[in-house]
């Protein structure tokens, strides 16, 4: 079994029409994954290389059965996409789409409780499990598929890390990119209770970065809830305070959100933090023997 997207996967995908909705949709399909619609408002009846575009994303579900959802529109119009997903019945929907406004995040954010959808991103590179769907930007070509569940907060040590692991023939049950912004979708808690019990997955890596806590609440989580082994890296413990570093939620205020205080713990958790991305591929080796 995977978690998130799998052989079931019906696949919507808000923005198809344009480049980098076009180029990433067909790979994905190249891949395997069901990607039954496109939808961009005012180009309904169209299709792309044989894939039907919608009007709405009501249209895609109705005439689909779409069950997932893909977001690459511009950022002034994400916000509203993902709620228009989350009304048409969509159960999951990963949003690639990077600088949307914190405001406008917030209010998606409440308006997903209760609401029994779930949201990966934005400002992610999505979700695949290998050999069986890839919904994202996650070139699958590093993946394989195996026993290792893997979240991250940055989309290049996805990529990075997978290759590593792919090379040491170690695959992956699903690979989670939840994205970096300050307010997001599915976390760490979130990744790590579905691979928990998830009985495909046998042990979990989670890579995250300075700022924020969700990396010490990750912790706290671990030691009362998670059985299985987890692997884990946190980046920037060479980052100098006050500078955000890449992602907008990757900045270090004061004493806290340093990768020092993550990476400590995260071990005083039980987790085996390693201190460069290319250790952690052999400290899953080791807990796997």
């Amino acid at each position: 079994m995977s978690v998130l997207v799998g052989t079931d996967t019906r696949l919507v995908v808000q923005g198809l029409t344009g480049k980098e909705g076009t180029f990433h949709s067909l790979r994905n399909r190249g891949y395997g994954t069901k990607v039954v619609a496109g939808v961009t408002p005012g180009k309904g009846g169209q299709d792309v290389e044989g894939i039907p575009v919608y009007d709405t994303v009501v249209d895609a579900v109705r005439e689909q059965g779409a069950n997932t959802s893909m977001i690459f529109v511009p950022p002034r119009a994400a916000a509203e996409s993902i709620l228009e997903a989350v009304d048409a019945g969509i159960g999951l929907v990963v949003c690639i789409t990077e600088g949307i406004p914190v405001t406008d995040m917030a209010k998606v954010h409440s308006y997903l409780r209760g609401s029994g959808a779930l949201l990966v991103g934005p400002n992610c590179p999505g979700v695949i499990s290998p050999g069986r769907a890839n919904v994202g930007i996650i070139p699958p070509e590093v993946c394989m598929p195996g026993r290792v569940g893997f979240v991250s907060r940055s989309g290049t040590l996805v990529y990075q890390i997978v290759h590593e692991l792919t090379r040491k023939g170690i695959g992956q049950s699903t690979c989670i990119g939840m994205g970096g912004d300050p307010v997001h979708g599915i976390g760490f808690i979130e990744s790590l209770a579905a691979f928990e019990q998830d009985p495909e997955t046998d042990l979990m890596i989670m890579t995250g970065e300075i700022g924020g806590d969700d990396e010490e609440r990750a912790a706290e989580y671990v030691a009362a809830h998670v059985s299985k082994p987890v692997v884990a890296y946190i980046a920037g413990f060479e980052a100098p305070p006050g500078k955000r570093m890449g992602h907008a939620g990757a900045i270090v205020t004061g004493s806290k959100g340093t990768a020092l205080a993550k990476a400590e713990a995260l071990e005083a958790a039980g987790v085996r933090v390693a201190r460069t991305p290319s250790q952690v591929a052999e400290l899953v080796q080791d807990a796997l023997r």
